[in-house]
C-alpha cells in the first residue's frame, strides 16, 4: 500500500479537512493507495500557489524550461519499475501497458521541451505609416489539467506538459482511480528542478469530485481547462465554463470504426482489428468498437478475427497476459448488458464473453445493426462489435451513424480509394490500413462532435496553451483626424 499527499507549492501536504480515501486493486481486493482526499479549500490553496509562481516561471527563458522537461523525462524513465507495479495495483492493467504508458510520457515530455524555442509569433504588415505590427504568443496563466486512469501517465503527463512548456503553471486534478500514479508526475517534474507552485496535484474521492471540480473550473484565477475523460463528464464541464466564457479543451470517448474494405488485406486487418480492440481490455479512448466490413468478405473476417482473438490469454495482469483486469466490477457488467441487448436483437456471440470478477477475455460480437445499444454505446471494455455493410459508400454511412468522431481506420489495397473513404469519416482521425489506436506526441490529437474539441500535441498544443497578442510599435507624432 502507498500513502499519497497533495502536492502544493513545491510540498507534499495533508487536504485541509484531513480527509482520506482509499483506492483498492480491482483483482486483489487489498488496498492498493491510501491518498488525501482534497476539497475546495484544497483548490483554492492549489491555485493560489499555481498563480504565485505564474510571473517567475512566465519569465524563464527557453532554456532552463527545457532542460527541466528533459530532466524530468529521464527522471521518469529510471522510475519505471515504481510506476509499473503502482500502475497495475491501482488500475489491473498489464505491465506492458503501463511501461509503455511511461516510455510515452517521456516522449511527451522530450516533444514539449524542443516546443520552448517554437512559440513564435510573426511581423505582419500595416497599413498604417511607421507601424510595427505584431502577432505575439504568450503565456497564458493558471491552467487546469483533469486526467484519467485509463492512460495514466499518458494523460497524465498530457495534461501539463505543453502548459508548462508555454510558461504557464499548473493545478493537475488526479483520477480518484490512479491517485499514485498521478501523483507520481509531480515527484518526477519537482525532482528535475521544477520550482515551486509551478505544477500541483490534487488527489481527491469519488463523492468529492462534484465539488472539486467545480470549484477548478469556477475559479476566477484559473484561465484555461483541459479535460480528458468521458463525455458526460465534458458536458459538466463545458457548462460550468460557458457562463464564464473559460475555454476549455475536451478529449472525451468515442467508438472508433475500422472500416474493412473488400479488397483489403484480412490478416493485417485481423491484426490491427485484435490490437485495436484488445489493448488495456479496451480501455482506450481510441479503441476499435466497431468493425464494419464489406459483407462479402465479412464471413472470412470473422473466421480469422475468432480465431485471432479466441487465443489472446487473458487472467491476472501480473502474469503473462495480454488482457488483464478491466478497471472495477462495474464496467463488465455494463459490458455484459451490451452484449445482452444485442443478443436479443439478433446478434450472436462469436468468442469470449462476461464473467465473475474483473478479468473478461476478448469477446467478439457479430451481426451488429444501429438497433442495438452495442453499436451506439462507448463499451470502453474488452468487446468489440461486427457491422456488415453493402458496399464503401454504406460503410461511411455506418461509420458516421454515431454521436462519437475521435478515431477510425480504414483498411483497403487501393489507397485512393480507401483515401476517400477516410476523408469522409467524420473524425479528428484516421489511419488507413492502420489500427484506431495509435498516437505520437508530436501529433494533432483530438475528436470532433462529442468527443471533443481542441487539440493535444506539437504546434497545435502551442495554440491551446498560449495568448496570441496583437502588440504594435507606432510613431508617436503620428496625424490624427482631430
Amino acid at each position: 500500500m502507498s500513502d499519497t499527499q497533495l502536492l502544493i507549492g513545491g510540498e507534499m501536504v495533508p487536504a485541509a479537512e484531513g480527509h482520506t480515501f482509499t483506492r483498492h486493486d480491482p483483482v486483489t481486493g487489498k488496498i492498493a493507495t491510501h491518498a488525501a482526499a482534497a476539497g475546495p479549500a484544497d483548490v483554492d490553496r492549489a491555485v493560489a500557489a499555481a498563480a504565485a509562481a505564474f510571473p517567475a516561471w512566465s519569465e524563464t527563458g527557453p532554456g532552463k524550461r527545457r532542460e527541466i522537461l528533459m530532466k524530468a523525462a529521464d527522471i521518469l524513465a529510471a522510475r519505471t519499475p515504481d510506476f509499473i507495479e503502482a500502475g497495475i495495483a491501482e488500475t489491473g492493467a498489464t505491465g506492458p501497458w503501463i511501461g509503455f504508458n511511461v516510455m510515452f510520457a517521456g516522449q511527451i515530455l522530450r516533444e514539449a521541451a524542443a516546443m520552448t524555442t517554437q512559440i513564435k509569433g510573426e511581423v505582419v504588415p500595416s497599413d498604417k505609416p511607421g507601424n510595427i505590427s505584431m502577432a505575439m504568443r504568450q503565456p497564458v496563466g493558471v491552467l487546469v489539467g483533469m486526467a484519467p486512469w485509463n492512460a495514466p501517465v499518458i494523460l497524465g503527463m498530457r495534461a501539463i506538459a505543453m502548459p508548462i512548456a508555454c510558461g504557464n503553471t499548473i493545478v493537475l486534478k488526479a483520477s480518484e482511480k490512479c491517485p499514485r500514479l498521478h501523483m507520481m508526475i509531480g515527484e518526477c517534474l519537482t525532482e528535475a528542478g521544477l520550482p515551486a507552485g509551478v505544477l500541483n496535484v490534487l488527489t481527491h474521492a469519488a463523492e468529492d469530485a462534484p465539488a472539486v471540480v467545480k470549484r477548478l473550473v469556477e475559479h476566477p484565477q484559473v484561465k484555461r481547462v483541459n479535460f480528458t475523460g468521458s463525455t458526460r463528464v465534458g458536458r459538466i464541464i463545458s457548462e460550468l465554463a460557458a457562463p464564464l466564457l473559460k475555454p476549455v479543451l475536451l478529449e472525451l470517448g468515442g467508438k472508433a470504426p475500422l472500416v474493412v474494405l473488400d479488397d483489403a488485406d484480412l490478416d493485417a486487418a485481423v491484426n490491427a482489428a485484435a490490437f485495436g480492440a484488445f489493448m488495456n481490455q479496451g480501455q482506450i479512448c481510441m479503441s476499435t468498437e466497431r468493425i464494419i466490413v464489406d459483407a462479402g468478405i465479412a464471413d472470412d473476417f470473422a473466421a480469422l478475427f475468432s480465431a485471432k482473438a479466441a487465443g489472446l490469454p487473458h487472467g491476472d495482469p501480473r502474469g503473462p497476459v495480454v488482457l488483464g483486469s478491466v478497471v472495477d466490477r462495474d464496467t463488465i457488467v455494463k459490458v455484459d448488458a451490451l452484449i445482452a441487448d444485442a443478443i436479443e436483437k439478433g446478434a450472436w456471440l462469436v468468442t469470449g464473453g462476461a464473467g465473475e470478477g474483473t478479468i473478461m477475455p476478448a469477446t467478439i460480437v457479430d451481426g451488429v445493426t444501429p438497433e442495438m445499444r452495442l453499436f451506439r454505446e462507448e463499451s470502453f471494455g474488452p468487446v468489440v462489435c461486427i457491422v456488415r455493410a453493402r458496399d464503401a459508400d454504406h460503410a461511411v454511412e455506418l461509420a458516421n451513424d454515431t454521436e462519437y468522431g475521435l478515431s477510425a481506420a480504414v483498411f483497403g489495397a487501393d489507397i485512393r480509394r480507401a483515401m476517400s473513404v477516410a476523408r469522409r469519416i467524420d473524425s479528428g482521425i484516421c489511419h488507413i490500413n492502420g489500427p484506431t489506436v495509435h498516437d505520437e506526441a508530436q501529433m494533432p490529437f483530438g475528436g470532433t462532435k462529442s468527443s471533443g474539441h481542441g487539440r493535444f500535441g506539437g504546434s497545435a498544443g502551442i495554440d491551446a496553451f498560449t495568448e496570441l497578442r496583437w502588440i504594435t510599435i507606432e510613431d508617436p507624432n503620428q496625424h490624427y483626424p482631430f
